[in-house]
């Protein structure tokens, strides 16, 4: 049964990689790399200081950057506990893939981008919903960010699902706390 469920993981990448383009590549290449988002982070920020007030902000700092320590760290014991390769170093996956010239770390399982950018999503939406529901669209954020690493072919789509769900938990975790304790 695992065996049929990994075929079907393969099958998916190789089919969202086959729609893929020269013409879309520029814009997944920008999607995926990190320091593309930080005017996202630091709006986030901003918006957090100007509706939390400075202390609070202080606070969610300290939360922030305790999330994303989890969210990583945890995520590369997954990656070297389960030690999936990923597709573009996976010798039966590296003829079938394109060849984009970007793969990244060995390991695959899972992504450190999904679970990362679920775990700031997830959290700012908790935060800071209730004040702006149009933080909701961060979800949009970490869907293309998460899609791009499938498309650019270094991670499976089961690689970026248990990513995203890995980093909800904690980004709606650590949000929860930040509202009970913090907020009150």
């Amino acid at each position: 049964m695992i065996e049929s469920f990994i075929e079907l993981d393969k099958g998916l990448l190789l089919w969202i990689q086959k729609m893929g383009s020269p013409f879309w590549d520029p814009f997944w290449f920008f999607i995926t790399r990190k320091e593309n988002s930080i005017p996202l982070y630091l709006l986030m920020l901003l918006i957090s200081y100007r509706k939390l007030g400075r202390e609070r902000f202080l606070y969610l700092l300290v939360f922030v950057a305790l999330l994303i320590t989890v969210s990583d760290q945890v995520t590369n014991l997954f990656k070297n506990g389960f030690m999936r390769l990923r597709p573009c170093h996976d010798p039966e996956m590296i003829s079938l893939i394109r060849d984009l010239d970007y793969c990244g770390g060995k390991f695959s399982f899972f992504s450190g981008h999904a679970s990362n950018s679920f775990a700031f999503a997830t959290f700012f939406i908790g935060v800071l919903g209730r004040y702006m529901p149009v933080v909701r669209w961060l979800l949009l954020w970490a869907f293309l960010m998460t899609f791009s690493r499938v498309y650019l072919g270094v991670h499976y789509p089961i690689d970026i699902i248990a990513g995203a769900f890995f980093g909800s938990f904690w980004g709606v975790l650590f949000s929860k706390l930040y509202i009970r304790y913090i907020i009150k």
